[in-house]
């Protein structure tokens, strides 16, 4: 049963990852910050590999930062 939980947490921050993504991607930002932003997304996912409890603290402060208008510097 246990395995049944984290199966669905797993599927809970996929779901999660996928309106972050669809988020920055309707962002109107410069691509440097777009691509900035979808670097971050991407430390996340692979976090989610090892240590899922901290890649959804790590989301978790992702959305709060996009809702606040948060964005980091791009290159571009």
């Amino acid at each position: 049963m246990e395995h049944d939980g984290q199966l669905e947490l797993y599927t809970a921050v996929a779901d999660r990852l996928k309106e972050a993504h669809a988020k920055v991607r309707a962002l109107q930002v410069p691509e440097g910050v777009r691509m900035a932003l979808t670097r971050k997304l991407l430390v996340i996912t692979a976090a989610a590999k090892h240590d899922l409890a901290e890649a959804t603290r790590r989301l978790d402060r992702f959305m709060a930062d996009l809702d606040e208008g948060r964005f980091p510097e791009g290159d571009g």
